[in-house]
């Protein structure tokens, strides 16, 4: 059997189908070490479909070792959080509003240090074994922000989330006291950001 490409190795990228599930454990397994070191560690996580099995039992054990998961899945989630003794530690919410995302955003505390990706894959058996798909890190220090405060909106939202839970119903969140719907949060945080850069241009 001969594959039809090369297997390159990368310095920087992490490319399926030979090295997305390896290199994103190790970022998780790495969150567990902290964790049980007494070392602040999280992981967040914003894809459109959570379906590769292996991927969720490493959130699952994660979950066990104290690592705090907040994930955005807005499609197909095959991970049930919050249940006791396995995912008690995991949150899940969905937000489907009037424009369609594709944001693939994971963001690995590393104690204090984030390291902050982005990705063409989501967390499915397809991408991550049957096609060349490609995450990338973030080094800027004000794009890593940038990125971060992106997925804090998101994970706000109050009109638009469901959330996950271990019943058929997934309930929206609500909060009466603070309305935010994210996508045009969202909007509104770029848009301050571009006019305010537009006022210190030479």
């Amino acid at each position: 059997f001969i594959t039809p490409y090369k297997n390159f190795k990368y310095k920087h990228l992490i490319v399926s189908p030979h090295s997305t599930e390896k290199e994103f454990k190790k970022l998780i397994h790495q969150e567990m070490v902290n964790a049980k070191s007494g070392k602040s560690a999280s992981i967040r996580i914003k894809l459109n479909n959570l379906t590769s099995y292996r991927m969720v039992e490493a959130l699952y054990a994660a979950s066990q070792a104290g690592v705090k998961i907040q994930m955005i899945v807005r499609g197909v989630c095959c991970l049930i959080p919050g249940v006791k003794g396995m995912s008690e530690n995991i949150e899940v919410i969905s937000v489907v509003d009037k424009f369609l995302e594709h944001t693939r955003l994971l963001v690995f505390e590393n104690d204090g240090d984030s390291k902050v990706f982005i990705s063409s894959a989501d967390w499915m058996t397809r991408n991550i074994e049957n096609r060349v798909e490609v995450s990338c890190p973030i080094y800027d220090e004000k794009i890593k922000k940038e990125l971060i405060d992106t997925f804090a909106i998101c994970w706000s939202d109050t009109v638009k989330a469901r959330c996950i839970n271990t019943g058929p119903n997934n309930p929206y969140r609500t909060d009466q006291q603070s309305m935010v719907r994210s996508q045009f949060a969202t909007y509104d945080y770029y848009q301050k950001k571009l006019l305010n850069s537009n006022s210190i241009a030479p």
